[in-house]
This record gives structure tokens, sequence and C-alpha cells, in this order.
């Protein structure tokens, strides 16, 4: 069994040997090719790597559906800098900052297309593996319109805001790993466990990122304290504190979402911590935590072969940035 950071390496060398675009129209193709450029964690494909690996040598339909699982994952994003109007990824130019946004639309179109052609490579278990991804496409859009339609609403709850990162972040991960079990002969059993356990650890990890973006050190994350406070998101730390304050609570905090002021960034974290939001987050980190856990350990496979799984997995959930 090969751990993430191997598996990153040759994942790389695989994109970059395997890169679909062609040289021209140029200003369609290089705009794509900017952006595979600015690199990231390459989770999700490798995740699907290490879940096919689980059931035995790595195949070639595991390399194509990782590779169709990166290409649509970047589309997304693509796409979501333009609905946020993002300047910057990855602390680099954003395509449609870079090149226009009519080149950022047809950049991101034609990646997802890419993506499509990824996976239709793919010999064995096709139907049912393009069934899977259809969903989960179809759940991430889904995941992406309830996080911008949450922007202008003020009933939301707890549990809409869960099921809203269950479909923006979480799928996606589940779908790697399921993917890749599927393509590895898993047994239903086992395909399932590892579908939950991306599931879980997706909700674990976003969590996770709400609490270090308004607990975490500006030193260790390399982001600004509160910037979600500041671009006034309705975080889990903000629902859980509404949920748990008292009157008065409440109304400061609801009065401290709509102030401008980057002061107003150390106000709202006491009352994060004055209401307990603090610390239920932290819990449930942990919860999520656990039956991430608890999913991987009742797979049917000898646990050192599940190692690299579980250590990537606590490196994501107890990361400072």
């Amino acid at each position: 069994m090969q751990t993430f950071e191997a598996l990153v390496k040759k994942f790389e060398a695989y994109l970059q040997e395997h890169t679909p675009f062609p040289l021209t129209p140029e200003n369609l193709y290089e705009p794509c090719r900017y952006f595979l450029s600015l690199g990231g964690k390459r989770v999700r494909p490798v995740l699907c790597l290490m879940s096919n690996e689980l059931f035995g040598e790595i195949s070639a339909d595991a390399w194509h559906a990782a590779m169709g699982i990166e290409l649509f994952h970047n589309f997304t994003l693509i796409h979501d800098d333009i609905m946020d109007k993002a300047p910057l990824r990855r602390g680099k130019t954003t395509v449609h900052e870079r090149n226009g946004l009519t080149a950022g639309i047809l950049c991101g179109d034609v990646m997802n297309i890419f993506a499509y052609a990824a996976l239709g490579r793919i010999q064995q278990n096709l139907p049912t593996l393009l069934q899977l991804f259809n969903q989960t496409a179809i759940e991430v859009c889904e995941g992406q319109q309830l996080d911008m339609d949450f922007e202008s609403r003020e009933d939301i709850r707890i549990e809409d805001y869960l099921h809203m990162i269950r479909l923006k972040t979480s799928v996606l991960l589940a779908c790697s790993l399921q993917m890749g079990a599927i393509i590895g002969h898993a047994s239903e059993e086992d395909s399932r466990l590892l579908y939950e356990f991306g599931v879980n650890l997706g909700l674990a990890f976003q969590l996770r990122d709400d609490y270090l973006d308004a607990f975490g050190a500006e030193a260790e994350t390399g982001k600004q304290q509160g910037g979600d406070i500041l671009a006034h998101k309705k975080t889990y730390l903000y629902l859980k504190a509404l949920e748990l304050a008292n009157d008065l609570q409440r109304e400061n905090i609801q009065q401290l979402q709509r102030v401008m002021s980057t002061e107003k960034v150390q106000d709202m974290l006491q009352m994060f911590r004055e209401t307990g939001a603090e610390d239920a987050c932290k819990e449930a980190v942990a919860q999520y935590s656990q039956q991430a856990f608890s999913a991987l350990n009742s797979i049917q496979i000898e646990e050192d072969r599940k190692k690299p799984l579980r250590d990537l997995a606590n490196y994501l959930l107890h990361r400072k940035s």
C-alpha cells in the first residue's frame, strides 16, 4: 500500500503526461492548462486510487476515474470562482480575472466535458460508475446553489447547513472512494462503507475548516482570522451560536453579523465562546470523525492495508491550516 504523498506524486506525473487539452484554440485550452498548473492537494483523485488499492493493484480504470474526478473538481472551482467573483485561487489569479469571463465559462465547460471523456475510457462497470458520478455531480451543483441561497436567507438551521456541506463537499469525496472500490471489485458492503467513510470525513473536514477560520492562528493557517465572519457567512459556528444564545446574546450576534468593520471579529468570536458554539463545533468534528473511522474499521480488509487512508484522514482532521 502506498502513502497519500507517494500517490500524489504519481498522480501529478500522470496528469502532466495525460493532460487532455490540445494546443488550439489557444484562448480556450491555455486557461485550462493554467488552472490545472495551480496545483492543489489532489485529495479526491488520490482517494480514488487509494480506495482501489485496498482491493489489489491500482488498475488503468482507476487512473481514468481519478483523472475524470480531478477534471470535474477543477471545473466546479472555475465556475465557483466566477459566482463568488473571486480574484485569487491558491494565491494566483483566477481564470475569469486573468482571461475574461467568457474564457472562464468556456474553460469550465470544456473541462467538464473532458472529465466525462476520461471516464469514458473505463473498461469495466462503466454504467454503474457513471450513474454514481452523475448523481454526485448533480448533488454538487445543488450544494453550490444552496450555499448561494443561504447568503440571503435568515431562516437557516444547523440541519440545513449540514445538508449543504454534505452536497457541496462530502459527496465528491465519498464518490471518489466508492468509484475506486467498485473498480477494485469490492463487495457491495465494503463499497457502501467507503462511501459512508467519505461522507463523514467530508463533514468533519468542513466543520474543522469552519473552526480554523475562526480560531486558527493566522501564522499557521496562512489566512486572515475570521474571514468567514467578515464575509458574513452563516457557518456552523454562527448558526450554533444563534441556536444556543439567550435573547440578549442572539440580538448581539445578529447585530454583529450586519457590521462591516474588521473590528467585529473578536466580538463575534467572544459570542461563539460564550454561547458554547466553539465547544459544540469541536464536538461535531469529533462526532463525524468517529463515524468516519467506524465505517473504515468495518471494511473487511486487513488493517495494514487501511493505514494510508487512516493516516490521511487523521491529517485532514487534525491539520492546523
